[in-house]
Parts: C-alpha cells; structure tokens; sequence
C-alpha cells in the first residue's frame, strides 16, 4: 500500500515542480485540477464516465437539454421545437437554423439522423439509453429519418411516457456531431470512434484543442456558438490524483478551480479570504457492489450481513463530512419518487447471526477493486476494518479509475467500491441500471449494474420497465418508492451515500454552477477578472 502511495506523491510533486514556474494562470483561461483518470474515450457515443460525460457536455449540443434552474426544466437545444403524436410513438423535432459545428460546416438533419446511427451501430456502455426505445443497427435508419433538412422524425417501440424519452436524449450519448468531419475520418467501419476517442466534431461551447489521457485536455472557446462565446477564451483541467496537491495548487494561484478537496482541505481553505466555496447536490451515489458470481454473495443472508455492517455514520463524520450525505436507497435526493429510508446502521452483532445463518460464523475472506482516489481509499479501508469485527477478511486491490472500471464491466470483480451518476434526470436511470437485468448471461444486450453484479431478478425487471409507460406521475413516483424498499432488503447493493460535490475556486473565478449530473458541468458562464 504505501509503495503505491509514495508512487503516487512522487509523480505529483514532479508535477508541482514543473508548473511552479508559471505562477498566475493566465487571465482569459480557467485552470482546474481534478482527478480525470476515469476518462476511457472523449467521443460522445462511447464516454460513460464522469469526466468524459463532462467534457462531452462543454463540447457537443444535444437536440433538447435541461435547464437546471428551472428545475432541471426540458428545453430546446438544437431542436428549437418538438411535437408527440397523439399515440406517443412519434417525435417530431425542428432544428435552430444557421447553427455551425465547430468546422463551420452548418447543422442539418442529416447530422442528427448519423449521430443516432452511430450511437446505435457501435452501442458502447451508454447505447442502451437509446436502444431501450427499440433502435438497433438495422432498423435505426427507419426509426430516425430527414424528413427535410430541419426536420426530423423519431419513431419509439412503445408508448413510453414522453418526459422518459425526452430525459433520455438530454444524455451525451445523444450528442449531434458533425457527421462529414467524423466520416472524413472513419477507420474500417468504425464511424470515427478511433478519432473521436482523442478528437471532436460538435457546435458547442467549446472544442477539444488536445487530450492527453491521465495528464490533462484543453478545451478551446467556440465564439459562434449560437448561445453566444463563452465567458472565458480557453479551459484547461489538469489531473492531480491528490487532494492534497490540489489545495497547494489553488493556494499558490496555480490553479483557479480545485474540484477534488476532501473535508480536511475543505475546511482549510474555507478560512481563506482570496478563496471561495461553490457547491451543488449531484445525483451520484456511492454504493459497493458485490458479484453474485461469488458463491458467497449469491446467498441473501451474505448480502444483508454487509449492509449491517458498515458504519455509515463514522465514515461520515471522519472522511465525508461536507461532501457525502448519508442515503441508502437507489433514487438520488431530487429525483422523482426518491425516498429517505435509511433501514441500515453499524451493527456487527445482527449481522454475524445472519452470517452464522449463511453457514459462515466465522467470516470469509473477499477481494475489493479500489480506484486510487480520495475519499475512495479511506472508504474502502473503514470498510475493512468495519467487517474485520465479524470476521470479514477484506482484500483491498487499488487501481485507477479506468482499470476498476474495465474489470467491473467484465463482471471479473468481487466487490466494487463506486460511484453512479445519473445519465438524464428520470428516475428510469438508476431504476434501469439498478432493478433491471433482462438477460444474465455473458452474451447480454443491455449490461446494467444489476447485469455486473450478476443479480438476475425477472420479476422486479418487469416492474421497472412497466414504471416508464406510466404517464401519472404520482403512480410512478409510488411504484418507485415501493421497488427502492424491496431493493435495500434484496439486492447485492451496499448503498452507502450521495454526493454534495464541492468546489474551491479563486476569488476572482465567478459564474461555475455544478449541476445534479455530469452533464450539466457547465463552463461558458465561467468567469475570471
């Protein structure tokens, strides 16, 4: 553990040494520092992580997109008006006129029909926000058609309630790109995703000026965006794994914006008077996840044991105070049928009678994959010593964002320590990921957390996807309120927390808002004087 520590204090102060020559980061650019370690491709049709939803979000326009202060309101994006047929089924969207990606080549709907179908045909970790409505490679061209050059018309397999579809194209997977910039640089039937992964082709705010995995990007500002230039010329996000480097950074004007400080950092530079706090409820939980591939973990009794014995109030008040509230069911705060129950608290005693009864009295020996960040680490490692008291040997495995991730998705895991951040604000996005899996087997379609964890549950599966064809909303608030009960008792979910996430930036840094998602990070209203 500590060689890997030092490793990483090590790199990090080499860091610090060569920016310390440039102390005043420079007047029309904002500087963060955030841990990006998690980002596997910058292409909107592939990136499902939080950092490169982010990026996403600052790049590319959508055709409709949520305004957070109006109660995460559906407006116009791209679209500049929508209709819904009478039966449900069809969309039929009109876009802004004389918008222009990034190329200068002009918006038309044949860029949206390619930005569906390349979402769709490559179905990466987020196509399944867009094939749940019945799209797939070959139908897709027939479901998502030009009617003229400003007009486009989708056509969904059911009649799902309209405010669920509506969400869903809100998702970076649903990101317009500049279909003959990504075509011009298309690889072997691959739809640009190569390029892309390093690349962009969007209308948004900003461009990507260069991406170097785990060190940095740089986004340039798009003064024709049709929203008008950002406040700032150019953004920068710099990776610095450790909180701590970060503080020093922004203490020393390195930076503008911290976005990773822990409590103890928090807390330091709350005092200070040339630093400021901005602060926003995000809908990310942090939860374990525990392989029911696991002999052990497939008995119910095993499951329950775990979720007593967590101690969710010492991990609050000694590493997450200020940034996590405490929340145990899958709906974040602010959702539509979210709920407050929190039916589990640190008791070991309850919880060696039910390992006892899962013929385990004496504990059993697991394996945890752990991304080498705060407050993940400290976590993971309260959480050993919590289970040690009922004899719960835990082996914890560090690694970074990308490499816990890659192992979750293959399913290869024992347990995973990790956030999920809604990916439009419906409640269907975490209901989906957490209370449905339509097929168990390796070869599946549709890869949910459920699906990662193994957990085959048919029956709640049909409720959850019942729940989006209700249009009542109280009736949908009250089926979700019921299926988050039964999940805290069932499910191979340890739900632990929800995000305050919490910036630190210079005092001469105004306009940041955090929003609930990752996509709703925004930065042209970002500004410095």
């Amino acid at each position: 553990m500590h060689h890997f520590t030092k490793l990483v204090t090590a790199s990090t102060m080499i860091a610090l040494m060569a920016t310390a020559a440039y102390a005043q980061t420079p007047r029309d650019t904002v500087v963060m520092a955030k841990q990006i370690d998690d980002i596997i491709s910058l292409d909107p049709a592939e990136a499902f992580e939080f950092s490169g939803v982010e990026v996403g979000a600052n790049v590319y326009d959508k055709l409709i997109t949520v305004d957070v202060a109006r109660n995460n309101a559906l407006i116009g994006d791209l679209a500049e008006s929508w209709t819904v047929s009478a039966d449900n089924l069809t969309y039929t969207f009109k876009l802004r006129s004389g918008v222009k990606f990034h190329s200068g080549n002009p918006l038309t709907a044949a860029d949206v029909v390619y930005s569906f179908q390349r979402a769709v045909t490559l179905n990466k970790s987020p196509g399944f926000i867009l094939t749940q409505f019945g799209f797939d490679k070959d139908n897709v061209l027939q479901k998502v058609k030009a009617v003229n050059d400003t007009t486009v018309e989708i056509t969904v397999s059911k009649p799902f309630a309209p405010t669920f579809f509506l969400n869903c194209l809100t998702s970076g997977v649903a990101s317009i790109v500049d279909s003959k910039l990504v075509m011009a640089n298309a690889k072997d039937g691959d739809f640009g995703n190569g390029w892309l992964k390093l690349n962009s082709a969007g209308s948004g705010a900003y461009s990507v000026r260069a991406y170097r995995p785990n060190e940095q990007y740089a986004l340039e500002a798009n003064p024709n965006w049709y929203k008008g230039a950002p406040k700032n010329r150019r953004v920068i996000v710099r990776h610095v794994a450790e909180p701590a480097s970060q503080r020093l950074l922004l203490e020393k004007g390195d930076i503008d914006v911290a976005r990773n400080l822990s409590k103890d950092q928090l807390a330091a530079v709350r005092e200070k008077a040339d630093i400021s706090l901005v602060q926003g409820d995000k809908g990310y939980i942090l939860y374990l996840g525990l392989n029911t591939k696991n002999p052990n973990f497939a008995k119910p009794e095993v499951r329950e044991a775990l979720k007593w014995l967590v101690d969710y109030d010492s991990i609050e008040r000694n590493i997450v105070a200020g940034t996590y509230k405490p929340h145990e069911s899958f709906l974040p705060q602010g959702f539509l049928g979210a709920i407050t129950d929190k039916p589990y608290k640190f008791d070991p005693a309850k919880a060696k009678e039910l390992l006892a009864k899962a013929g385990l009295p004496n504990g059993f020996s697991v394996t945890m994959d752990v991304r080498s960040t705060a407050p993940i680490t400290d976590i993971a490692q309260a959480i050993q010593a919590n289970w040690a008291q009922a004899g719960v040997k835990l082996e914890l495995i560090p690694g970074d964002g990308k490499q816990t991730l890659t192992k979750y998705r293959a399913r290869t895991h024992d347990i995973y320590i990790g956030q999920w951040g809604p990916d439009y604000l419906d409640p269907h996005t975490n209901a989906e990921t957490f209370a449905i899996n339509e097929n168990n087997g390796e070869d599946a379609k549709s890869k949910t957390l459920a699906w990662r964890n193994a957990w085959d549950i048919p029956e709640m599966t049909k409720i959850t996807q019942a729940a989006v064809l209700e249009s009542d909303a109280g009736k949908r608030a009250a089926t979700y309120g019921a299926l988050q009960r039964e999940h805290q008792k069932i499910s191979p979910f340890v739900i632990m927390f929800q995000q305050v996430e919490v910036s630190a930036q210079r005092k001469n840094v105004s306009g940041w808002v955090i929003g609930p998602t990752s996509d709703t990070n925004l930065y042209a209203p970002i500004v410095k004087n």
